[in-house]
């Protein structure tokens, strides 16, 4: 028994192996991210588009004034529902956020993206006997979807043809 374990563990790492030995690389992984070279982002000083701009430059594409593409990006608003649940104890809630954006050309104020939205949610389960526990879950749950709406939003403008 313990041979053909041994056996298989050594076939999986000799595949591995020959397949990095081989060049195998990720169709894509070394190409830019977008097609656009440079974007300027307009709008409020938020946590996402501090993200956006971050994932934007490690893709290589530069953030920069008076770029030929405007990506116009609206505040963050973040809606907290609940849901079912109990008056006491724990309780399920559906935080989600709304981000209104949209993408011009600066030559001729076309829009490539006309006002589109990203919208995510989450649900999670608080209790509000340990209040500083349910702060910290609501903070890393607003990380969570400001996350995903900048990778939606990379999505959505690798669509983009460069102008």
């Amino acid at each position: 028994m313990q041979r053909r374990h041994l056996l298989r563990i050594g076939l999986a790492a000799g595949a591995s192996l020959a397949l990095a030995g081989c060049g195998f690389r990720l169709r894509g992984y070394d190409q830019p991210l977008l097609a656009i070279d440079a974007l300027t982002l307009e709008g409020p000083d938020t946590e996402l588009a501090r993200l956006v701009t971050r994932r934007l430059e490690g893709g290589g594409t530069r953030v920069q004034e008076g770029a030929a593409g405007v990506l116009n990006l609206g505040g963050e608003n973040f809606r907290e529902r609940r849901v079912g649940g109990l008056d006491s104890g724990p309780r399920e809630l559906e935080l989600s956020l709304e981000v209104p954006f949209s993408v011009q050309r600066r030559a001729d104020g076309a829009y490539l993206l006309d006002q589109q939205r990203l919208e995510v949610s989450e649900r999670l389960t608080v209790n509000d006997d340990e209040l500083l526990a349910q702060d910290d879950l609501l903070e890393a749950a607003r990380e969570r979807l400001r996350d995903e709406a900048a990778r939606q939003l990379l999505d959505r403008l690798q669509a983009l043809e460069p102008s």
